[in-house]
Order: C-alpha cells, then structure tokens, then sequence
C-alpha cells in the first residue's frame, strides 16, 4: 500500500488528488511501547487529519498531522503528508521542509520527491525540481507523474523540446494520463506544430468531453488557424466548464500554458 499522498504536483495548478493510507509497520511498531489510551489517541488523530484533508479544511488537517507527527516524529508518511496540506494553503516553504525531513527518514520511498519537486515548481525553482524528479525516476523508472513534472519544469526553464519528449514518455506509461497529453499538445504548438497540437487537441475533446483545459487550447488553436466557427463553439463549452480560461494571467502564471498558446487565447478574447 502507498504510506504517502501521490502527488499534489499537478495540485498546484488544477486539482487536489488524496488517496488512503495505513499505519506502517515501523509506525505500528513505535505505538507498541505507548499507552493504550495513546495509540487510540493516534488513531483518531489519524482519522480526523484524512477526513479534514479531504474537506478541504487544510489548516485543521495540518494541526492534526503536527499532532501525529509529535507521537511518531520518526514516519515519512506523516511528515509528507502535512506537508500536502501546506501546499494546498500555498506554505511552499514550510512543505519544503516537510518533504525534506521525509526524504531524510525514507531516502528510497518516491513520493516525497514528487512532492517535493511540486513545491520547488511553485516556487520556480526549476533546477531543483528537475534534479528531485530526476531522482524519483531513478527509484521508480515508470512514474509517469515525474516524467509529466519534470516536463513541467523544462517548460519553465524554456526548454520545450525536452519537456515535450518528458511528456510522450508519461503519455507513453500512462495513455490514459489526460494532463500529460494536453501537456505534450501545448508544447507541440510551442514548437510550431500547430496541425499536429490541434489534432491531440481535437481527440482530447472527444474522449473527455468536460475537459476544459483541451477545449479552451483548442479554441485558441483553432481561432488562428481561421477556424472561428468551431473556436466559437468549443469556447461556449469552456465558458461552462471554467471561466478562469477568460483570465490570461492565470493561464500563463498558474496553469502555465506555453506564451504561444497564451498569445493564440490572447487574440480570440481581444476579438
């Protein structure tokens, strides 16, 4: 069983994802030597930090998991996992800490370096998110997650062939993993290849209907390619599904769409 939230990488742009957990066994081990009124004690913490986490009620969820953490200081897993819950109210540098100490505890376990590699991405240091995901794929070759973030982060450094190739790996590992084919889409019309972004564009939209992200880069695409009739019609599904697509600066600054593609969304809104 995974002892650590999967990755709130992608998180930081469009979507919390919190998956269960157990106790693990050195946990289980550490509670032997406490009260009985103690282990309870850890037991319901536990709870409530799972139940808060997943109500969105992050600060609570934090406070539960510092709890957690005072009993067993020694477990990966809960210092990763408080550390999710700061990203999620934005404390980049506390969960960095937070990553860096589980990472310390259990240097082989992957997650903290998925996790870890999302806050440095926040932060826009992308080097270093790069060097964590790097170190992820060397423990879990097949982690599509890291490929689709490391391409994140050859993005912000401009590199956008190399984050494409990081992209058709993940898609590669996983063709089910819809941001990382949107992902390689928005780097293929970075790269010039608008007919071939607009194709990946067009197939996204028909296997995910309700996927804002593809629509509104299709609507774009497909408006400088003097295809109004069709970018109009996508648009008014966006319009939907998420209106922060009207917003430029989120688009560029928060979901991190390549310029083209920005500049492309720029000009349908301005006519």
């Amino acid at each position: 069983m995974n002892l650590v939230f999967r990755s709130l990488a992608i998180a930081l742009l469009y979507l919390l994802c919190i998956v269960g957990w157990g106790l693990p066994a050195q946990a289980q081990s550490a509670t032997a030597d406490l009260s009985p009124q103690a282990v309870q004690e850890i037991s319901d913490l536990r709870d409530k930090a799972f139940t808060a986490s997943q109500k969105g009620q992050f600060a609570e969820a934090e406070t539960y998991w510092s709890q957690l953490i005072d009993y067993l200081p020694n477990e990966a897993a809960l210092w990763s996992n408080r550390g999710n819950v700061r990203v999620s109210q934005n404390h980049l540098a506390a969960a960095l800490e937070d990553y860096t100490q589980a990472i310390a505890l259990a240097p082989e376990q992957p997650d903290p370096y998925l996790n870890r590699g999302a806050a440095l991405e926040g932060l826009g240091r992308w080097e270093e998110a790069i060097a964590d995901y790097t170190t992820l794929l060397t423990l879990d070759p097949d982690d599509a997650a890291a490929y689709n973030n490391r391409g994140n982060a050859q993005a912000g450094l401009g590199n956008w062939e190399t984050a494409l190739a990081d992209y058709q790996k993940a898609v590669e590992l996983d063709p089910k993993f819809a941001f990382a084919r949107v992902n390689a889409a928005l780097a293929e019309y970075q790269l010039g290849h608008a007919e071939e972004a607009i194709r990946q564009f067009r197939s996204l939209t028909r296997r995910y209907p309700s996927f804002a992200d593809a629509r509104a880069a299709l609507t774009a695409a497909l408006w400088g390619q003097g295809q109004s009739g069709e970018a109009e019609s996508n648009w008014v599904a966006v319009m939907g599904l998420d209106r922060r697509y009207k917003d430029l600066d989120w688009v560029g600054t928060v979901r991190r769409w390549p310029p083209a593609m920005v500049a492309a969304l720029e000009k349908f809104l301005n006519l």
